[in-house]
């Protein structure tokens, strides 16, 4: 070889490929040192804080096993929602009182741990609805300790509950139809309402997307408001009666007002737009008062506005106003619901603003359309209680009214 040549090595490189060695799962023995913990300082949630902040768990790989103790004493069996054969303590939510008393120091408890381990609230998410799924499997007692704990947990804002995770996992048709859910939720309802409003477990509903569909907790045989009724009026929860009510009572609303605008923007003939609202008037018992407002805004929800214009905004008005006066005069049949329907127009012409200056001219085409009576009119002149844009109003009416008194007076 000459004395220039580099020296090679012969024969084939072998890459030896890296292992990810992985520890070993074992959450036999996470659960029992949990539960040791647990047993060692008699359920004191305050030392069983402060041991958990020194011990060496691994609650980042079992977080959901984590809360199975919290929530029961143990770590679920496969399929259930009942501890296995490993260890268990008896200071669990589901073995204390069905208090708030009780339940309530075990929810503080858990807000103190996820502030330390906040990657828990996934897992408290996990766990609650694993088990909310599965409320058949728990017996009557232990589901209303789980009802209360949910609603101290809202009560006390928990990290890791959505509403959602809540209400959602309840609607499974099984526990509806056993009548488990309506329970449930009764329970959840009377306890959250002992120190919040109403309208803070309205807002819930809202968040857990059950705001307009409080009749699905109800098992399908008694899915009516009158079963509602009855059911949460015996509850003591007189008031989310109302309110459910009322919800119903607003959907048929916007249905009503929807069908009409429909028809009357399709210009479908005038007598069977007639028939198809004084039907659905009928059904939904609906107060004058509500008559007037749906008619008028089915009416007014139909207008094609140009935009260019008062005066061509004015004439798509009254153009409608002129069309639809039949349906106005057969449903606008007293004096009160000619007044109200006054409020109306003063109201539509006060919040729109191209509205304005049409008010006079809607008046006197409805007056001379024989929906508005004289007296009607003269009435709300004199009188009118609504004071949004009423002195426009009036003095923009005054002409017109002149000209009724003058005619009165002659006659």
């Amino acid at each position: 070889m000459s004395s220039k040549e580099k020296p090679t090595l012969g024969g084939t490189r072998i890459k030896t490929r890296k292992r990810n060695i992985a520890a070993p799962l074992d959450p036999a023995a996470f659960s029992d040192a949990l539960v040791q913990i647990y047993l060692d300082t008699a359920g004191d949630l305050e030392l069983v804080a402060k041991s958990l902040e020194s011990s060496d768990l691994n609650f980042s790989r079992y977080g959901d096993i984590f809360f199975e103790v919290v929530f029961i004493g143990g770590r679920t069996q496969t399929g259930s929602v009942k501890s296995d054969e490993g260890e268990r303590h008896p200071y669990s939510i589901i073995d204390c009182e069905p208090t708030r008393e009780a339940i309530l120091p075990s929810v503080v408890y858990i807000q103190k741990i996820l502030r330390r381990k906040a990657f828990l609230i996934k897992n408290l998410e996990n766990v609650t609805r694993r088990f909310l799924q599965s409320l058949e499997l728990f017996e009557e007692n232990e589901r209303k300790k789980l009802a209360i704990f949910t609603a101290l947990a809202f009560s006390q804002k928990l990290s890791g509950l959505p509403a959602e995770t809540v209400f959602q996992p309840l609607l499974k048709d099984n526990l509806v139809a056993k009548g488990i859910v309506l329970t449930f939720v009764t329970d959840f309802f009377n306890e959250y309402l002992v120190e919040n409003s109403l309208d803070d477990l309205i807002s819930i509903l809202r968040r857990g997307k059950m705001e307009d569909k409080l009749l699905e907790f109800l098992p399908p045989t008694k899915r009516t408001t009158e079963s509602f009724a009855e059911h949460f009026t015996k509850a003591g929860l007189t008031a989310l009666v109302e309110y459910n009510e009322r919800k119903i009572f607003e959907v048929k609303l916007k249905e009503i007002k929807a069908v009409l605008t429909s028809q009357v923007t399709e210009e479908i003939n005038v007598d069977e737009v007639i028939e198809t609202v004084k039907q659905q008037v009928k059904d939904a018992k609906l107060p004058e008062i509500e008559v007037v407002h749906v008619i008028w805004d089915g009416i007014m929800n139909a207008v094609q506005w140009s935009g260019k214009n008062q005066q061509q905004n004015s004439n798509a008005v009254l153009r409608q106003v002129k069309t639809w006066a039949p349906l106005l005069n057969s449903l606008c049949s007293s004096g009160n619901m000619e007044v109200e329907l006054m409020y109306k127009v003063q109201m539509q012409c006060y919040e729109d603003a191209k509205l304005m200056k049409v008010f006079p001219e809607v008046v006197r085409s409805l007056y001379e359309l024989d929906v508005l009576a004289e007296d009607t009119i003269l009435h709300w002149y004199r009188k009118g209680t609504n004071p949004k844009g009423r002195q426009t109003f009036v003095k923009g009416l005054e002409p017109f009214v002149n000209w009724l008194e003058e005619a009165e007076e002659e006659e």
